[in-house]
């Protein structure tokens, strides 16, 4: 089984390139320019929106990711090139109350692109990430108050690693045709999330908590309305569950989910 990782260089697909080459799997990494590659990984250049700038050659896996341009010619490419399988990281958006919103609808679209190419298929709907959280280094380089959005809502965020070891265990199990939702191990506060990762990097960091009026102005500031509404929805309106913890990450990697604080530590140089 020789993986293709897409998004190689971005939070999960970087995680899966560690977990394959952890198992000491052989990958491949679609990039666009050159960066340092565990060993056993090699460089595939090209563009995900460009299902025509790199071949698929001896691939017979795909870590594949959501709301990319023309999806069905790269499953098409596949599928002549062999390929057997794909593991979409797909969205806990598919799980709420309104699925026509914008976010829902482009992963809806992924999967059911992979469901028509007639490969194998797996489909990880995780929560929100972990590291989520590098989204405060700005207001944390100016001082030691951190605003959080939806401050009631806990969230069971996932180690970026976790959905890695589930992909791994997804190319070289039998999983196919499996949908998973994926969390960590525990549901905590924005505020609570503050409180951790301040331990983690030696800072007494407050947390101040936004109401709605000042989550959607900032929502609908620094990102496209269609978006800003989704994630108004799912966590000012409940429409999405990502408090609820599940056990799928014990139950098919054989380990307990990674900690907020793991993932702290591991990553506290990144908040200096």
């Amino acid at each position: 089984m020789t993986v293709l990782v897409t998004g190689a260089t971005g939070n999960a697909g970087g995680a899966v390139v560690q977990s394959l080459a952890a198992a000491g799997l052989p990958g491949r990494a679609l990039i666009r320019k050159s960066v340092e590659l565990p060993a056993g990984i090699e460089p595939v250049y090209g563009d995900l929106n460009d299902p025509d700038s790199f071949a698929l050659d001896g691939v017979s896996g795909i870590f594949l990711l959501s709301g990319y341009d023309r999806v069905e010619e790269l499953l098409a490419n596949a599928v002549r090139a062999g390929v057997e399988k794909v593991v979409l990281l797909s969205s806990s958006s598919l799980d709420s109350a309104d699925t026509s919103n914008a976010i829902a609808a482009y992963h809806q679209a992924a999967e059911e692109a992979v469901k028509a190419s007639g490969l194998s298929w797996t489909f990880l709907r995780p929560n929100s990430f972990m590291s989520n959280t590098l989204r405060w280094l700005d207001q944390l380089r100016a001082g030691d108050v951190v605003r959080v959005q939806f401050p009631e809502v806990p969230i069971s965020t996932i180690h970026p690693r976790d959905i890695a070891d589930v992909a791994v265990r997804a190319f070289t199990g039998e999983h196919g045709g499996s949908t998973y939702r994926l969390t960590g191990p525990v549901a905590l506060t924005p505020t609570q999330q503050v409180s951790i990762v301040g331990e983690a990097i030696g800072r007494p960091l407050t947390a101040y908590e936004m109401t709605r009026a000042e989550t959607h102005e900032q929502l609908y500031a620094t990102m496209p309305p269609q978006y800003a509404a989704a994630i108004e929805s799912f966590f000012g309106d409940g429409t999405v569950d990502e408090t609820t913890v599940t056990s799928a990450v014990e139950q098919i990697t054989g380990h307990a989910p990674r900690t907020l604080q793991e993932w702290a530590r591991e990553n506290a140089a990144l908040f200096a």
